[in-house]
């Protein structure tokens, strides 16, 4: 999700939930503590540079029961990000602490937002050598000419 995305459904919406992956939701006293540009510059495994942008948001629970981030609040703290330190329309990483710090993806599914689970991967997996995945074949979906069948009088 976009930062341009966040905004158009804050726009129409009455409250912010955000559900983590495995279903329960971040308290409804939560804080956006953070909205701020992360900058990635690496190579991968293959020794290609890259680079990455994303819109970090944290949020933050604590005890204090008697405030709730309203859709409007939300709005204008993207929009002061966006002003202040030049932001785009970047994707949008959530760090959430859990256990551990945790960083998410973000989507919407009419209601919440979901905080999703993020992945690593190679980037490179042409020049680092790991061999491609075999496809997986059923063998009982095989048709030969050449094979014999129970009564065929082949064996």
């Amino acid at each position: 999700m976009t930062l341009q995305q966040i905004k158009e459904i804050l726009k129409t919406s009455k409250t912010i939930a955000f559900q983590l992956p495995e279903g329960s939701l971040v308290p409804a006293h939560f804080h956006v503590t953070e909205v701020g540009r992360v900058s990635k510059d690496f190579i991968d495994c293959g020794g290609k540079r890259r680079q990455e942008e994303k819109v970090s948001f944290q949020l933050w629970e604590e005890n204090d029961y008697d405030h709730r981030l309203h859709p409007e609040k939300l709005i204008n703290i993207i929009e002061l990000s966006q002003k202040t330190l030049g932001l785009d329309n970047e994707e949008i990483e959530v760090e959430y602490q859990g256990t551990t710090i945790g960083k998410y993806g973000l989507e919407h599914d009419g209601t919440n937002f979901i905080l999703t689970t993020k992945m690593t991967a190679c980037l490179a997996k042409d020049a680092c050598g790991i061999p491609q995945k075999k496809k997986k074949v059923d063998l009982s979906q095989l048709v030969s000419n050449n094979s014999c069948t129970p009564g065929s009088g082949c064996c």
